[in-house]
């Protein structure tokens, strides 16, 4: 075989750039040979995923999509300029195949692979894909996707392309430790835990209704601790809101090994984004899903309505009010920690739906695919 170059194209959240590190962890297994490279977002959260996995990367000057006159204007600008960046690259390289993973840097990257004849490849891990990922669906030899409604919904107009595979997941989940994420956090084993996550980027919505629970979440000192992921820029202030707490907290701004710590922990409030629910899945950890509200087609709520439907976990909406909001939570929360049985019943239901080895079936297909004719 001679030697192939990969680009992955993408990012801006850890739902765009974990998989494709999945991906790429199992084409450098299977490939060693094989030149892996990522076209990613400026935003902090890329770079740092990207140096934990030694992955390279070009960081692209893309910009999100809006219709008002100075926004559109530079969206235009950024998309030619990541254009020219990505395809003098790809152009370089030897046998490339580019790997769309979703967002506004995937779109120039998959143009300018289009443009060279290229092969591309769609990876689409949410019930429905953005606008970006219906882009790139016209150029792609083969799209991967997480679930069948997905297959279905994209089938009308790329039948015979589709694969539903799963969601790749990072290679931590094939062998959790979650006695060393204890370890680490230096968690009471004799208590369960409730971790609350807003992803990797955080989330201030989150943060800020928990925060209004603790001095009721106190009454379950005796038998539960908590995790608290916060966000890299909302860590100081959540740990003051904590002040006081008599229930044992952890109030940390990342956890980078979320394997080990979603095995070790007992429930988790969180988003739904589509590699969220996975991985809860994967873990066997009931949740509490608290949708990212703004989306136009609600992805988040199509994600977190999977797990709804096996019995893995219910939804609290992230509502406006933030009264309304802790109300319903702490309705959900409360009854959750005081059941066991139910929290069985949960995690059992888990492991009915928990993905299977997606990162496999998408490189060995990766490996496959052969340049199509200028």
């Amino acid at each position: 075989m001679t030697k192939r170059s990969f680009f992955f194209a993408g990012g801006g959240t850890g739902g765009h750039i974990y998989p494709a590190v999945a991906v790429a962890e199992k084409l450098i297994e299977l490939e060693p040979r094989a030149d892996i490279r990522f076209f990613c977002s400026p935003r902090p959260i890329d770079r740092k995923i990207l140096d934990q996995a030694g992955i390279e990367y070009t960081a692209l000057p893309a910009a999100g999509f809006f219709l008002a006159p100075r926004k559109l204007v530079k969206f235009c600008a950024s998309l030619l300029r990541s254009y020219r960046i990505a395809k003098q690259i790809i152009a370089a390289s030897d046998d490339p195949v580019v790997v769309g993973v979703g967002g506004f840097v995937a779109a120039p990257v998959c143009l300018a692979a289009q443009k060279l004849s290229v092969p591309i490849a769609l990876l689409n891990v949410d019930v429905l894909p953005g606008r970006a990922n219906k882009l790139i669906a016209r150029w792609a030899n083969q799209i991967f996707v997480q679930f069948q409604d997905t297959k279905e919904y994209l089938a009308k107009k790329h039948k015979g392309l589709v694969n539903v595979v799963g969601c790749p997941l990072r290679t931590g989940f094939d062998n959790p430790q979650p006695d060393k994420a204890i370890r680490q956090l230096g968690l009471d084993r004799a208590k369960k835990t409730l971790l609350i996550t807003g992803a990797s980027s955080g989330s201030v919505s989150i943060n800020t209704t928990v925060c209004s629970l603790v001095d009721k979440l106190d009454a379950f000192a005796g038998d539960w601790q908590i995790v608290h992921l916060t966000g890299l820029a909302n860590c100081d202030q959540v740990k003051r809101r904590y002040g006081g707490a008599k229930i044992s907290h952890n109030v940390l701004g990342y956890f980078d090994d979320m394997s080990d710590l979603l095995t070790a922990v007992d429930l988790v409030i969180g988003r739904s984004g589509a590699v969220s629910v996975a991985e809860y899945a994967a873990a066997g950890v009931p949740s509490i899903c608290m949708p990212y509200p703004h989306h136009k087609d609600r992805q988040q709520y199509l994600n977190a309505g999977k797990l709804v439907q096996a019995g893995a976990a219910v939804i609290v909406d992230d509502l406006p009010d933030a009264k309304d909001r802790a109300d319903w939570l702490w309705e959900e929360l409360e009854a959750l920690m005081k059941d066991q049985e139910k929290l069985t019943k949960m995690e059992d239901a888990c492991r009915t739906i928990a993905p299977k080895q997606a990162s496999s079936a998408i490189a060995q297909a990766l490996l496959r695919i052969t340049r199509r004719a200028d």
